[in-house]
Parts: structure tokens; C-alpha cells; sequence
């Protein structure tokens, strides 16, 4: 008696199962493919956290990266790390969209610093003064806020173009550096307050255009805040060698500053 009931209420659930669709629709999502494409620029690759993979070249594109820290805790189907040390939106146009197509199911980016001039300017701040800086970044901003936004329009339009399926995490840059904090030689804190203020309008800018083009934004300068230059436990390099390293995240930053926003929002 006991076993006829048991089937019968198995019979029941298998029953209700199938006609709400549940069984099919988990089974569904089990099966959905993950195929994710990770683009950018030296944020993206990893430049400053070491551990390059040796085939990436000049493009060091770090094993410590976030996408590839990504791509370990999650197992997608398929994954290509396009991202590259020094580029701008017109090379992810044209160098990085091979691997995109109709099944691309996650893309990630961070662009537009090179396009703003990030190393020339940090190299000006370094070299040249406290006048000399904040002139050179008001030239950052100003490009940032009036010519950026086309930029990232024409990348976000190419991605979509090739991509038309997939979900797409637009990735920011922290802030530099803690105001008032622990350094003591370096640029003047005039030029360090300068350099935040054109990150905060990159922040604005790519925001904005991602938002417009229906893709998600990851804000990152809340996961790094307290890990800026000048804190006590900095996730940026400042001034370091290799030069290339210089201001970019560490491994830490890269694992604790970008990891989990995107892991939040792919």
C-alpha cells in the first residue's frame, strides 16, 4: 500500500512537472552554451598583475587577469582573451572582433583610456610638474568628454554588430589615488586630485554610452576604493619596473577590484 502510494505521487509531480514546462526549461538552461569573448585594453589583459601567457607577445595578457580568473571559476564553453596591452578603440574594431559571432553568449571590455592618453599623461605628471600635469589632463578631459563618446559608440556598434546575442559587461577604471593618503614623494596631491577627476569623467562618459547601447556597466572605483595609490594597501602600481607595470592593478587588484563586478554582472 505504501509503495503504490509512493508511486502514485511520483506519477503526480512527474505529471505537474510536465505540464508546467519546469523539467524541459532546467534542462534548457543546463544545457545553454557559455561562449565567452574577453576584449580591451591593458586593464583587460592583465598588464601589471605578471604571470603573462607567453604566446600573447606584446599584448601581455595575464593568467591573473580578470577574465581569465572568470573563465577558471565558471568553465564556459568556449573562451577567447582578445584584450591587448596599449589598445584603442579602433583596434578592438579592427584586431580584437574575430572571435565574436552569433553564439557569443558574454562579452567583457575596458577601453578608452588609451584613446584619453592615460600613459602620456601619466608620463607629463611624472616628468614635467605639477603646471605641466594638470594642463595635460585638462586636455584628457576635455577629449574625454567631447570626441570619447563617438569613439566608444563606433566599438560598442562593432561589437553588437558581430555579437547580436550576447550579453555585454563594459568594464570602468578605479581612481588612481587616495587624496591625503600615505605617499609622500611622488607628484604633487594637486595633480593626483587632476588625474581622479578625469577618471570620474571616464566613469560618466563610458557609463553613459554603454548604458545607451543596452550594456551592462561595471563601476569599479567602489571595489578599489581603499586600494588607490597612496592607501596602505594599494591594488595599483605606482612608478615601478617593469615600466609597463606602472599604474595598472596588481594580481590583488585584478582579483579583488575587477573579478567580482564582473562576476556580478556577466
Amino acid at each position: 500500500m505504501k509503495m503504490s502510494r509512493l508511486t502514485s505521487v511520483s506519477a503526480t509531480l512527474a505529471a505537474l512537472i510536465a505540464l508546467t514546462g519546469l523539467g524541459g526549461a532546467t534542462a534548457q538552461a543546463q544545457q545553454a552554451p557559455v561562449n565567452y569573448v574577453a576584449l580591451g585594453d591593458s586593464y583587460a589583459s592583465g598588464v601589471g598583475a605578471g604571470a603573462y601567457d607567453s604566446g600573447s607577445g606584446s599584448c601581455k595578457r595575464s593568467t591573473r587577469a580578470h577574465a581569465k580568473l572568470w573563465a577558471n571559476a565558471n568553465s564556459p564553453d568556449s573562451f577567447a582573451f582578445t584584450a591587448c596591452s596599449g589598445a584603442r578603440t579602433q583596434d578592438v574594431i579592427n584586431g580584437q572582433l574575430g572571435p565574436l559571432n552569433a553564439g557569443t553568449t558574454l562579452v567583457s571590455i575596458s577601453i578608452g583610456g588609451n584613446d584619453a592618453g592615460f600613459a602620456d599623461t601619466m608620463t607629463t605628471c611624472v616628468l614635467q610638474g605639477e603646471s605641466a600635469c594638470v594642463s595635460r589632463v585638462s586636455q584628457a578631459r576635455t577629449y574625454i568628454n567631447n570626441t570619447l563618446p563617438a569613439r566608444l559608440d563606433a566599438a560598442y556598434d562593432a561589437i553588437r554588430a558581430k555579437a547580436p546575442n550576447a550579453r555585454v559587461v563594459v568594464l570602468g577604471y578605479p581612481r588612481m589615488y587616495q587624496l591625503n593618503g600615505s605617499c609622500f614623494l611622488g607628484i604633487s596631491e594637486r595633480s593626483r586630485a587632476a588625474i581622479n577627476a578625469a577618471s570620474d569623467d571616464l566613469h560618466t562618459v563610458t557609463s553613459k554610452r554603454a548604458a545607451d547601447h543596452g550594456f551592462a556597466y561595471g563601476d569599479v572605483r567602489g571595489t578599489f576604493a581603499g586600494h588607490e595609490i597612496c592607501s596602505s594597501s594599494s591594488w595599483l602600481h605606482s612608478l615601478t619596473w617593469p615600466i609597463t607595470d606602472s599604474y595598472h592593478p596588481t594580481a590583488a587588484g585584478q582579483s579583488g577590484g575587477y573579478y567580482p563586478v564582473l562576476e556580478r554582472l556577466a
